[in-house]
């Protein structure tokens, strides 16, 4: 019998995104909180994907485009769109715009699957995962963050 540890390290939990009408899946450990959209200073001459900064609970965090930052058209916000906060280091946050935020999936290793594309947007995606009739694409967040 396979004790409690093997078990939970054999399964990761996701938040499921959509971006595009595609699917994508964000580690959920490297997500601190989800935000309604608010109002975002701009900052010149930062890069295109860079959109600005918020002001959260008195934080000031950096915020990025994910659409632009994986090849697409400008975001186009409704009250569907979320900024997903992220903690990178225990001081350092960054939000994402998201067009919108669906659920909290768990994928087993078996339902994971290692990417294999050339085009820039798949070179942020690490993996494919398989959930229901979906297939959703795996972000690697500290390559679309760092990258």
């Amino acid at each position: 019998m396979m004790d409690n540890q093997q078990v939970l390290s054999d399964v990761k939990q996701f938040i499921t995104i959509n971006v595009n009408e595609e699917y994508y899946g964000i580690d959920i450990s490297y997500i601190n909180s989800i935000e309604r959209m608010q109002k975002i200073t701009r900052v010149p001459k930062a890069q295109s994907y860079f959109t600005g900064i918020i002001n959260l609970r008195g934080e000031i965090v950096p915020v990025m485009s994910l659409r632009r930052k994986i090849g697409l058209e400008d975001d186009v916000f409704d009250k569907k769109t979320r900024i997903i906060i992220m903690k990178l280091e225990p001081k350092y946050s960054i939000g994402i715009i998201v067009e919108n935020v669906l659920e909290v999936i768990t994928l087993g290793k078996e339902n994971i699957e290692k990417a294999v594309t050339e085009d820039d947007s798949s070179s942020y995606v690490y993996g494919i995962g398989k959930h229901e009739d979906k297939l959703i694409s795996l972000l690697d967040v500290e390559k679309v963050i760092l990258d």
